[in-house]
């Protein structure tokens, strides 16, 4: 659902942050020292975030990392306990309902009346936005049409996950925040999941900020990944560049003279091709590179932290 535009602004605790690098115009959210204490235990300890115009941020992490607190806090429905946060040039304690409109948000799930029908509904909150989409329009963008007269019970779960961003972006938000918004999905369904969101990103030009557990939808998303742990923000970027944070290493297979496949691990797959090439003074029988997944640099991530935490027990 979108976020009311009649909830009530808080007091402000903190300054708005100014963003510290990267093009003024160009920042739609930027945290700095962010941190959430509940009691003695630290959710989130000195979170640092910046978040472009028109790019969609992939926010990983593990149960307890820290996620839903973040978005709670860039959604301003939580107070953070210290640090400056600025969300489209505010700090989300004090958003008004101007602000609030050029935010989009779908929750993980939704609990809407049933009897609603499609295009009515749509047509019900667009009243409360000054510049919303076109409700026919938007019900065409995301491949709801044939479903405008439809009661919403009735809608398959991948209707409903449509109906949902279409619910979220009925304001013509500049931000959106979606949480896992494909769980449950058959391929078919999450395939036009992700088309649907290139779309709000590409020709809509809109932010979006995706949290989600499923490394391979964040992985085909996202143009960058943030990746929590233990409520900090461990690593932040493209794939390429989280794999070189973490070390991951890629794959080379091949056939060697003799006919025996071969398989070596590297960081640098392109020298190891290129050496490989030249030993063999042409093409190389069944060469082929795998670069780390997503998965893979996480898990390496993970792994790293473990070792490094057993050590410093271990001391």
């Amino acid at each position: 659902m979108p976020h009311p535009v009649s909830q009530k602004s808080r007091q402000r605790e903190a300054p708005a942050a100014s963003p510290t690098h990267g093009d003024l115009q160009d920042t739609v959210i930027q945290t700095t020292g962010l941190r959430m204490r509940y009691g003695q235990r630290d959710v989130l300890d000195g979170v640092d975030l910046h978040i472009r115009r028109g790019e969609l941020f992939g926010l990983l992490g593990p149960n307890g990392a820290g996620k839903s607190t973040t978005i709670e806090i860039l959604e301003g429905y939580r107070r953070r306990s210290a640090g400056q946060v600025s969300v489209l040039g505010q700090d989300p304690e004090t958003g008004d309902a101007a602000w609030r409109a050029r935010i989009g948000i779908v929750l993980q799930s939704s609990r809407d009346h049933g009897r609603w029908r499609v295009a009515e509904l749509l047509h019900h909150l667009a009243r409360y936005y000054p510049n919303p989409f076109d409700a026919a329009e938007l019900l065409d963008t995301v491949g709801l049409t044939e479903q405008a007269d439809q009661q919403m019970a009735k809608l398959s779960g991948g209707q409903r996950r449509r109906l949902d961003v279409a619910l979220g972006v009925i304001g013509r938000p500049e931000l959106l925040f979606l949480d896992e918004p494909t769980t449950g999905f058959d391929p078919e369904a999450r395939r036009d999941f992700h088309t649907l969101l290139r779309t709000l990103r590409d020709e809509r030009g809109m932010t979006i900020v995706l949290t989600t557990h499923d490394m391979a939808e964040a992985q085909q998303l996202a143009d960058r990944i943030g990746i929590l742990q233990r409520g900090r923000l461990a690593a932040c970027g493209s794939l390429r560049e989280l794999a070189a944070a973490a070390r991951a290493r890629s794959e080379v297979r091949w056939t060697d003279p003799a006919g025996t496949p071969q398989r070596v691990m590297t960081a640098d797959p392109s020298q190891t091709a290129w050496e490989l090439h030249q030993q063999h003074d042409g093409p190389v029988p069944d060469l082929e590179i795998r670069r780390p997944t997503l998965e893979d640099t996480y898990l390496d991530m993970v792994a790293t932290e473990v070792a490094s935490n057993n050590a410093k027990e271990a001391s």
